[in-house]
């Protein structure tokens, strides 16, 4: 992940109507996780050619789960998810299911910041969608992975769901993933975290194609050229150990041009609690 430096000289301009992705695991998450996979195994790589952000010692982030994503195409795939039980975790309808791809299994990543290795992995296909989610606009994005039980420590603690009216304008709140350290190829596989300030839907609407961003959708600022990026799809974005929203998209420009969207926590609480 995350904080995205702009190159000296590119101007990024928003621009009206920007559009998402139009099919997540083709365009971001199997790329994604090939350069994941060449990162860790390339000779030269020792984590210091990350760019921003910061990268998450064990334990910064307890509640961050990587997925390993196997799609029926027998393609991999790379997302992210937050533990909010011992046997439930959040994360986007987008990773298990997008456009022309179906997931058959995600490999939870818990108590590790390593993307291929260490930590408890668990293999699961036991993830219920939201039964409203659209897979054109990317409203509500959020589904719920069941896992067998695992046992809580200083590195594996889950996260409270937001509740209440709170629409948390103007709050600091951190993202964290695994996902791209740059708009167009930085990657690393080591868990990064950043801080991004909350910003009003009618701004954020104004910027993205009309029905993209909805009620149940909570913004963050790019300012400072900061995003969450590729691969960070179905992570958190936190206040303290309350989720408030999880990531669902960003512009198909580039993860710094406009704001980054995610599913407003507090809007879905009651059916990810029930699931």
């Amino acid at each position: 992940m995350k904080l995205l430096i702009v190159v000296l000289g590119l101007a990024l301009a928003v621009t009206a109507e920007e559009a998402i992705f139009a099919d997540y695991h083709q365009e971001i998450g199997i790329p994604e996780r090939a350069r994941i996979d060449a990162a860790e195994t390339a000779v030269d790589f020792d984590g210091s050619r990350i760019i921003g952000g910061q990268v998450s010692a064990l334990g910064d982030v307890p509640h961050l789960a990587g997925l390993r994503i196997t799609l029926t195409t027998g393609q991999t795939s790379v997302c992210g998810s937050s533990l909010i039980s011992n046997t439930r975790l959040v994360t986007a309808a987008h990773c298990w299911r997008s456009g022309s791809f179906q997931a058959s299994l995600f490999t939870v990543i818990l108590g590790s910041v390593n993307y291929n290795f260490g930590g408890v992995r668990i293999n699961t296909n036991d993830v219920v969608t939201h039964p409203n989610y659209n897979t054109n606009s990317l409203n509500n994005d959020v589904a719920v992975i069941r896992i067998n039980s695992v046992t809580f420590n200083n590195n594996i603690r889950p996260i409270a769901l937001a509740t209440g009216s709170n629409n948390y304008v103007g709050a600091t709140a951190v993202a964290a993933g695994f996902g791209r350290t740059s708009n167009f190829g930085g990657v690393s596989s080591v868990a990064r975290h950043v801080s991004l300030q909350v910003i009003d839907n009618n701004t954020c609407a104004s910027i993205y194609v009309p029905g993209t961003v909805v009620d149940s959708t909570l913004c963050t600022s790019n300012s400072g050229g900061r995003s969450t990026c590729g691969g960070d799809s179905g992570g958190p974005l936190a206040i303290g150990n309350t989720l408030i929203g999880i990531t669902s998209f960003g512009s198909a420009g580039g993860c710094t041009v406009a704001p980054a969207g995610f599913a407003r926590v507090t809007s879905f609480a009651s059916w990810l609690s029930a699931q």
